[in-house]
């Protein structure tokens, strides 16, 4: 249906499905998850198949890629994945989501401004970026966000490094401080 530019099945296997589900520690402990421009249902689908306690909303205002991704859950028989064809900050700011995810959605610039009012209300970003996020986090500070790197990972084969990003509002800084997690457990 041509939705991704990858088309070798090993370069897909990595660079979609491994990457979406590399960092999936750091969604399990929530519930509501919205998954903002999901194209072809990345990272969302392969997040709901490791976390099948946790809700998903996948967005994507592109009606023929919200269908696509609507008959890929169908296929798998995913229960608690919702897909909407509409753009996610409309539906963000509609319903409650702790945390709303992105993978190559935008500068993260954008998506502050996107996504303001969730952020308000304490909803949490994690947007996957690639390993130069650096600038882009001088951004996020300078406009009153908390931002975090959750983690960085690289992908097999050398097909590159990932870094996933928290950002919070100043509701969220204020919640109960995080555990860290053992890192010969995980």
């Amino acid at each position: 249906m041509n939705l991704t530019r990858i088309i070798s099945p090993e370069e897909a296997a990595i660079k979609h499905i491994y990457d979406s589900v590399a960092p999936w520690r750091y969604f399990r402990r929530y519930k509501r998850i919205l998954d903002a421009g999901t194209g072809a249902g990345f990272p969302g689908i392969p997040l709901a198949l490791v976390l099948p306690e946790t809700c998903f909303t996948l967005s994507d205002s592109t009606q023929k890629k919200a269908r696509f991704v609507e008959s890929a859950i169908d296929a798998l028989d995913l229960p608690n994945v919702h897909v909407a064809a509409q753009r996610a900050e409309e539906i963000a700011v509609l319903q409650p989501f702790e945390v709303i995810t992105a993978r190559a959605l935008a500068p993260i610039s954008r998506i502050l401004e996107l996504f303001a009012k969730p952020l308000k209300r304490g909803a949490r970003l994690f947007l996957y970026k690639g390993p130069d996020v650096g600038a882009e986090l001088a951004e996020a500070h300078t406009s009153r966000v908390s931002a975090e790197v959750l983690c960085r990972y690289e992908l097999p084969d050398w097909l590159g490094v990932r870094t996933l990003v928290e950002l919070s509002g100043p509701r969220a800084q204020r919640a109960a401080p995080r555990k860290q997690a053992s890192a010969s457990r995980e």
